[in-house]
């Protein structure tokens, strides 16, 4: 079982940065490939960002390549989203998950657990 919590997210203006955090409990996170989602208000949730396990592999949607960095650190079982030159079209609640296998992965079924999101807004 993994649990996944989100931090980070806030308030910020246009051209602002955040860094969005996601801690993770259990000892498969080393071995399991991380994603950053995103859900608009009225909007269907879509893939942001990817890492793989060791973290050599990453993947961004085409709207945040960039712009926003994914990383992580296994030693402290967190990924991390790094968001720079936000967008009003960036807003939405942010998601972190994992998946059973060490790859990336840009789509949600891939995941198998998922935290319970960190809401983003930025103001134009």
């Amino acid at each position: 079982q993994v649990q996944l919590v989100e931090s980070g997210g806030g308030l910020v203006q246009a051209g602002g940065s955040l860094r969005l955090s996601c801690a993770a409990s259990g000892r498969t996170f080393s071995s399991s490939g991380m994603g950053w989602f995103r859900q608009a208000p009225g909007k269907e949730r879509k893939f942001v960002a990817t890492i793989s396990s060791s973290g050599r592999s990453t993947y961004y949607a085409d709207s945040v390549k960039g712009r926003f960095t994914i990383s992580r650190d296994n030693a402290k079982n967190t990924v991390y989203l790094q968001m720079n030159s936000l967008k009003p079209e960036d807003t939405a609640d942010y998601y972190c998950a994992a998946r059973y296998r060490p790859e990336a992965g840009t789509s949600g079924g891939e995941y198998a657990y998922w935290g319970q999101g960190t809401q983003v807004t930025v103001s134009s």
